[in-house]
């Protein structure tokens, strides 16, 4: 029997990811997840996740 994987789109990095977390709506795969608890406000990536966060009520679509 062959086992099809699940994918999702990641609402961060937007690539098809088969592991990660569910924030409300939003998908996020591990990679980004760890990324994101590693960068410091200071950080300019900071901002450009709090941008990716906004669309947390937004859902990500299974393929």
């Amino acid at each position: 029997m062959e086992q099809k994987m699940i994918t999702e789109r990641c609402g961060i990095c937007e690539e098809e990811k088969e592991r990660g977390i569910h924030l409300y709506k939003l998908f996020i795969c591990c990679e980004c997840e760890k990324n994101m608890i590693h960068t410091e406000p200071r950080e300019e990536k900071y901002r450009y996740y709090l941008q990716k966060l906004k669309n947390m009520n937004q859902p990500t679509l299974y393929s």
